[in-house]
């Protein structure tokens, strides 16, 4: 008898939309200062610095973080992986939700609403279908009248 496959619709369940938020954030700050430090977590998170310290060494003992108290931190190279895909998945929905014409207040919005609950293989064609629109620019102009012709009716 074959195991039950879980049919999750988070991409990995043992990384919380908290864990990922975080190692998002944390990899923007050190592409722009080289370092992250709790205070700047928990100010762009709107979180208290004892919330985000807690995490910090949760996503240290997970192996994300370089954690060492009261000093600035960097991500792992497994820390930077799992927030290179959380930045590829943000950029992909971003630009697909723009594409199809949405207000960039929408699309920031949505995309934080929807980002931690695809499925890889959902984002997958996805990613497809912005390249294909991006390469194709009249198949996505098609597509936006045929979606005005049908809202008029």
């Amino acid at each position: 008898m074959k195991p039950k496959r879980r049919n999750s619709a988070r991409p990995n369940p043992s990384r919380s939309e908290s864990t990922e938020d975080h190692l998002e954030r944390i990899q923007e700050l050190v592409d722009q200062k080289g370092y992250a430090r709790v205070a700047d977590i928990a100010a762009s998170l709107h979180l208290s610095r004892s919330a985000v310290s807690n995490m910090v060494r949760r996503l240290a003992t997970r192996g994300f973080v370089n954690y060492e108290k009261y000093r600035g931190f960097t991500l792992t190279a497994d820390g930077r992986a799992v927030a290179n895909h959380i930045k590829v998945r943000h950029e992909t929905l971003a630009e697909l939700l723009h594409l199809l014409g949405l207000s960039p207040e929408t699309v920031e919005e949505e995309v934080e609403v929807i980002e931690h609950h695809l499925k890889p293989d959902t984002l997958r064609v996805f990613a497809k279908l912005v390249r294909f629109w991006q390469s194709h620019p009249q198949e996505l102009r098609s597509f936006l009248e045929y979606g005005e012709r049908k809202s008029r009716c």
